[in-house]
């Protein structure tokens, strides 16, 4: 097959790939997307869309259990059917991952299926070279070439992945049939969000986790009132505690771990899954013959333009690290395809939102309380308003968690606010602008909001901080 040459070559289809190819599509440089596996990446085909779209089957089917108080009896227990709750969900991914295609295409896009491999650079371009799924090799000159092959899960010595006993969330999504028992390990948003899914559907679920504490990153406030869901459902979570070994009894898993004092216990399960975090999808790509630099955990080293130490190659999305979302890369994206055609663009963000999709969801954007003051803001105004207090929460029959507003003391910047209760995923984004913005709590209190909603509990949280709350006492 006779060399192809293009502008532009993104390698991964994923959220940070597929935007970029599209919008350099759209600035008219001419280029192609080079994909491995899935069209949309992990985050369309087995992670972000599939799993919200069980975390939603899961809370309704939980909600349908306990509608009596408001007034509507269901004869009987909701019936259960997994095989058509994932036919629905392979439906939703289907659909968006054909959108991706048809946008691609429709924008000029060459689409190119297979494994790509960096071979160098030579007069005309970087060298690329593409082995497809028949074995089958072509090579790619592209001038420029922008690398998007996002992450996968970590996996533990002894935890190999099986999809049977050992799952990854990507086997977690795809199971035909709910576990008596599930143990989770990692307590981070992608073993909860799972862990709650199967609790719900009714499996004994365990989590395990090393750290003192649940999403160490989060608002601990918010943290609290995931745990006293957890614990009202059931779930039991180990603290401090390290999952060292585990046999297949043959009816079961026994899973060995060790505890904060130093002595083991053991937990039967009939699964495990593995959640401890991710790691960049950088091995296998020929970054070492091309010249690119990475750091000592496999991340590629990039600038705040994308550029990485080699003149027309770039990086973006979780293979640079940093806040491994979908959305980062997909701002990354179009930011690079700005740059490739001559644009004068650059990552440049006050912050970035966060959403673990738990119940109830957690949801932040910019400083918590202990990273405010780290930053040199010792005084500052906090406001907490719960949904309790909320007409719309409270005609919905979901009052749990609150909305936080973090400023500071003196000026009233808005510095961070944190979400935990029903809707949270969707409030955040109003945080996210006033901060980008550079808002102050004012601004936020003065903002008229539409009654009743949701989103009137960031007004009034922005009220509290200043003390200039109507619908709580003002402290």
């Amino acid at each position: 097959m006779p060399e192809q040459r293009f502008d532009a070559v993104v390698i991964g289809a994923g959220p940070g790939g597929y935007p970029a190819a599209i919008r350099l599509g759209q600035l008219k440089v001419k280029t192609a997307v080079i994909e491995r596996e899935y069209m949309g990446g992990v985050c369309l085909n087995v992670g972000c869309i599939p799993s919200k779209a069980v975390i939603h089957a899961a809370k309704t089917y939980e909600k349908l259990g306990h509608t009596e108080d408001i007034g509507i009896t269901i004869q009987g227990k909701p019936a259960l059917d997994m095989a058509k709750m994932q036919q629905w969900k392979g439906g939703v991914v289907n659909k968006l991952t054909s959108g991706v295609r048809t946008l691609l295409k429709g924008n000029g896009v060459t689409i190119i299926e297979g494994s790509a491999t960096l071979a160098g650079a030579g007069p005309d371009g970087h060298k690329i070279t593409v082995k497809g799924k028949d074995g089958a090799e072509q090579t790619i000159i592209a001038k420029n070439i922008v690398l998007a092959t996002g992450s996968r899960p970590i996996e533990i010595p002894g935890f190999k992945t099986d999809q049977k006993r050992i799952l990854d969330s990507t086997g977690a999504l795809a199971l035909d049939h709910v576990p008596p028992r599930m143990v989770v390990i990692g307590g981070g948003y992608i073993g909860l969000e799972l862990g709650m899914v199967y609790a719900k559907f009714g499996s004994k679920v365990t989590v395990v986790e090393a750290m003192p504490r649940l999403l160490g990153t989060m608002d601990k406030d918010c943290v609290g009132v995931v745990e006293r869901k957890l614990k009202k459902m059931g779930v039991e979570v180990m603290l401090d505690t390290k999952a060292k070994s585990w046999e297949d009894k043959g009816d079961r898993a026994v899973l060995t771990v060790e505890l904060k004092d130093g002595k083991t216990a053991t937990v039967d399960t009939d699964v495990i899954l593995m959640s401890i975090g991710r790691r960049p999808n950088s091995e296998n790509l020929g970054l070492d013959k091309a010249g690119v630099a990475t750091d000592k955990r496999g991340y590629v080293l990039a600038d705040d333009h994308l550029r990485t130490n080699v003149g027309g190659i770039y990086a973006i999305g979780d293979l640079i690290g940093g806040m491994m979302l979908a959305h980062k890369a997909t701002k990354e994206g179009e930011v690079v395809a700005e740059i490739i055609a001559g644009h004068k663009a650059a990552f440049d963000v006050r912050t970035i939102p966060a959403v673990v999709f738990t119940d109830p969801e957690i949801a932040a954007t910019g400083l918590t309380e202990d990273e405010a003051k780290a930053k040199g803001h010792d005084k500052l105004k906090i406001g907490k308003f719960p949904f309790a207090a909320l007409g719309r929460a409270l005609s919905v029959n979901d009052t749990e968690g609150f909305v936080k507003v973090i400023a500071d003391g003196k000026t009233g910047e808005l510095l961070g606010v944190h979400i935990a209760g029903n809707g949270g995923s969707d409030l955040i984004a109003e945080a996210t602008l006033a901060i980008e913005m550079g808002a102050v709590a004012d601004d936020l209190r003065l903002t008229v909001h539409a009654h009743p909603t949701l989103a009137e509990a960031m007004m009034e949280a922005a009220a509290v901080a200043l003390g200039e709350a109507i619908h709580v006492i003002n402290r």
